[in-house]
């Protein structure tokens, strides 16, 4: 009995293809000059697939409008660890300030989720493959 020098392969994959998509496998698999499972292999081994990001263009008064939202958030965030710096050390004095601080810190979170909503849904983020 002859040995061949191949793996022994079990695993089976399966898929479907219209009319045109295998004529163009057949056609390829016939120029390559190797069997379907040959070629397939092949392809599955030696090919790289990369990803292609595809995001949709942003005009210029979103990046504005963000890039305004986001300096105002810095001078905001830093008032509000001055506020919070004198509240720590002066305690007992303002405490009741100290409910309108956590307030202003509860809004500008909730502004801040829904600028990164309304950001993500005029920008969009589609993802396409290439072969």
């Amino acid at each position: 009995m002859k040995r061949y020098n191949t793996p022994h392969r079990r695993r089976v994959i399966k898929t479907r293809l219209t009319e045109e998509e295998y004529a163009e496998f057949a056609e390829r698999v016939t120029l390559c000059k190797m069997s379907q499972s040959e070629y397939i292999r092949q392809a599955l081994t030696k090919s790289r697939i990369c990803p292609v990001i595809s995001v949709s263009t942003v005009n210029d008064e979103l990046l504005s409008a963000v890039g305004k939202l986001t300096a105002e958030y810095g001078k905001i965030g830093g008032n509000l660890n001055q506020i919070a710096r004198c509240l720590n050390e002066y305690g007992a004095p303002y405490n009741a300030l100290s409910k309108e601080v956590r307030a202003a810190i509860a809004e500008l979170a909730a502004l801040k989720f829904e600028v990164l909503q309304k950001v993500g849904e005029a920008v969009g983020n589609v993802q396409t493959y290439q072969l």
